[in-house]
């Protein structure tokens, strides 16, 4: 397989979309950070086919990413496929307004194949390829510039192990007769709406004991304010109030707004702030 080097430019890039829409499948893969925002910033996208793979740089100046983004989200006739690939549908999401189709996921086949749910991604290349993933580079700031060669080679080695284990995986498929339950599965995944983010479903994320309708009520509507908050801060929903919290108000709701000074996970502040108060 040809491996390029580190795509920063439109007219390369245009050329090897090119050349993957003519490909029965590609792998894809993305890095992004969160940490501190609330939307993903994508930070790298690899590629792959059986041909070739390579790292595209969504930071470079000028870079055109129509090409690539037209070959996830319109080209028909290409299956995308992805591990566990939720967070990189979203991205795709966010850049598009809908995801990826037709796609694949390899964390739902293992699932199908009795591999145990939520299988890990180097665990699955461990039992595809007997191959040990080096996991040194996963936790690298993506965002910073220049990347270099060991960061863009664990970064592609995600879509060029995924391009051998596809087909192994797929012939394995063949085998069960559960191609229509998976078929199902994947379009349930690829489902837009997944992405939304939608305040009216975001209580939907967070778990809640009681099912009271006055319960839920109150779920409904923090969760609303909290993804409305977090948006528009782009801060992660977390560092505006946590799921734990959210729950508790809703369970026990507080009677008066200084007794908010005592749910944990609330600052003091919140006896006497206007959000409160509101």
């Amino acid at each position: 397989m040809h491996i390029h080097p580190l795509i920063t430019d439109s007219a390369t890039l245009a050329n090897l979309c090119t050349r993957l829409a003519e490909a029965d499948f590609v792998c894809v893969d993305t890095e992004f950070m969160r940490e501190n925002t609330f939307w993903p910033e994508l930070c790298l996208i690899q590629i792959a086919d059986v041909n070739e793979a390579a790292a595209i740089d969504p930071l470079a100046p000028g870079l055109d990413m129509t090409p690539l983004l037209q070959l996830l989200v319109n080209n028909e006739d290409v299956l995308k496929v992805f591990h566990a690939g939720g967070q990189d549908l979203e991205i795709v999401y966010n850049l598009t307004g809908t995801t990826p189709h037709p796609l694949f996921d390899t964390q739902v086949a293992a699932m199908a194949l009795g591999q145990g749910e939520q299988v890990g991604y180097s665990n699955l290349v461990d039992a595809y390829l007997g191959i040990t993933v080096d996991k040194g580079a996963r936790f690298t700031d993506w965002s910073r510039r220049p990347l270099d060669a060991r960061q863009i080679e664990y970064a592609i080695g995600d879509v060029t192990h995924l391009a051998k284990i596809f087909p192994k995986m797929l012939e394995r498929l063949r085998r069960t007769g559960r191609g229509a339950w998976l078929d199902q599965e994947m379009e349930r995944l690829g489902d837009p709406k997944n992405y939304a983010n939608d305040p009216e479903e975001a209580w939907r994320r967070i778990k809640v004991p009681s099912r009271k309708p006055e319960v839920l009520g109150r779920l409904k509507a923090l969760a609303r304010w909290r993804e409305i908050e977090a948006r528009s801060k782009d801060l992660p929903r977390g560092r505006i109030v946590k799921d734990e919290t959210i729950a508790d108000l809703a369970g026990h709701a507080p009677r008066k707004q200084a007794d908010l000074a005592k749910v944990r996970g609330l600052s003091a502040t919140w006896a006497q702030n206007d959000i409160a108060r509101g």
